[in-house]
């Protein structure tokens, strides 16, 4: 059995490729900022600039969760479409 790649399948790969490296580069950017990242109560006004460098990092990693979600659920979906295509492919080969 011969797989061919029409161009909507090789549209579809390129798509979900770009998903892929986009949800790949969010994931390594959101665990670098993850990594500096403390579990630590500051109770003192000497340690205040601390707590201020937490929040801000905090109100980062969380405005990279739809991001995330969104890259996530669209390689999932090319993915499945692409699969899709292949079987729909091979099954009416066989035919």
């Amino acid at each position: 059995m011969t797989w061919t790649w029409t161009p909507l399948m090789v549209g579809l790969a390129i798509a979900c490729g770009f998903f892929a490296v986009g949800l790949i580069i969010l994931l390594i950017y959101r665990s670098t900022l993850t990594m500096h990242e403390d579990e630590a109560l500051y109770l003192d006004e000497a340690s205040a600039h601390m707590q201020q460098e937490q929040t801000e990092l905090l109100v980062k990693v969380n405005r990279l969760t739809v991001p995330v979600w969104v890259f996530g659920a669209g390689f999932g979906v090319f993915l499945l479409v692409l699969a899709g295509m292949f079987i729909y492919q091979g099954l009416n080969a066989v035919q």
